[in-house]
Formats: C-alpha cells, structure tokens, sequence
C-alpha cells in the first residue's frame, strides 16, 4: 500500500511537471529601481565669469561595500545590509559625478566645472573618496546617511589646498526603502550645497576654507 502511494505521488508530481504547474524556484518579486536627483536645482549650466578658475572633477570613490546598486541599510552600527528587491538605477558612487558638476556649474566662481577624464587645462582639481549612503534603522524615525571626504588641489601649485568631510543625516518620510530614497535626494542636495560652499571659500582664500 505504501509503495502504491508513493509511486502514486511520483505520477502526479511528473504530471503536474510536464504541465507546466510546477517549476524551479524563482524570485518573482518586482525590482524597485531608483535615482539619485537634485529637484529643483536647474539642469542648464549658468555662464561663469570669463576670468574665473577651471575645476576638474576626478570620478568619486566609494567607500568599501557601497561600490554597488544595491541599497544599503543599517540595524546596527557596523553591519551593513542590503534591500532584495529594492535597488539603485547606478552604484550612488557614479550617478554623483554629473550631480555635482550640475551644482558647481550654477556657481559663478568658477568659468567651468569639468568631469575627469578631460585634456582642459585647469586650476584645480576636487578629488572625493569614502561616498557612501545608507539608510539607519537605529532609531524612529529611520534617518538617511550620507558622508564623503573631499580634497581641493591646487593643479599650478602641486598642493592640497584642503580637506574636509562633509555628512548629512535626513530623516526619512516612511520606514521603508522609498522613503529611504526621498531622504537620500535630499540629503546628497544638502551635501552638494555644502561642499560648493566650501569650494568657493577656498578660491577666495578665506579662512572658512579650512575650518
């Protein structure tokens, strides 16, 4: 009797098979992918004074486990962990790049902001290591990470004219992955607005630059 069931249940379960009822496990969970943008802040770049500086802008570098799309949340300090089906439309480290050449070329210190790799000829150079964004869940309600460390060369001087790290923390508008990504939008605007701030202050020498 025993061995019938079995053989029975081999039958159904080939039948159902062939049929199409069955198949290999999949996820069919829907993927959210988003974007990092700037709302609000015009696309056109704004014509800079003939005889201001050059900036180039070297591609910016994350910080180890953010070289990825996935997004990155947090319940602890130190672990970092990663949504399944909620990811970014680039890793955050590249879709900063042409975010903040937007920015700095709405700042009329500068006669232009150039992406790296470019043959111009510049006066200085941002460099930016340590990009990172996560998503905190130390608290209610969850707040929004964001950190990099940037340095400004002075390209006919050879020299570091000076570093600072910038971070901004934004609270997020829902306990979930979107509202994670609103808090991020805002927070890269409020981090981008900071360092053009900085930039400018080291151009006109000020002691700000180094504070």
């Amino acid at each position: 009797m025993r061995c019938w069931m079995v053989q029975s249940a081999a039958c159904l379960l080939l039948t159902l098979t062939a049929a199409g009822c069955l198949s290999p496990r999949t996820d069919s969970s829907e993927v959210h992918t988003y974007q990092l943008s700037l709302d609000g802040w015009p696309s056109e770049i704004r014509p800079g004074t003939l005889d201001g500086p050059v900036l180039l802008v070297s591609p910016p570098q994350a910080e180890p486990g953010f070289e990825t799309q996935r997004m990155v949340y947090a319940k602890r300090p130190y672990e970092l962990e990663y949504y399944a089906v909620n990811q970014w439309a680039d890793t955050p480290v590249r879709m900063l790049t042409p975010l903040m050449v937007q920015v700095l070329n709405q700042d009329r210190a500068w006669r232009a902001v150039v992406p790296l790799p470019s043959s111009v000829q510049a006066n200085y150079r941002l460099d930016t290591h340590g990009f990172l964004i996560q998503q905190e869940f130390f608290q209610q309600p969850s707040r929004v990470r964001v950190m990099v460390r940037a340095q400004l060369v002075d390209l006919k001087e050879s020299t570091i004219l000076s570093t600072r790290v910038f971070e901004v923390v934004e609270n997020a508008t829902s306990e979930n992955p979107y509202g994670g990504v609103q808090a991020a939008n805002r927070a890269v605007g409020g981090l981008l607005d900071q360092i053009g701030s900085w930039l400018r202050q080291c151009v006109q020498h000020s002691p700000e630059c180094d504070r």
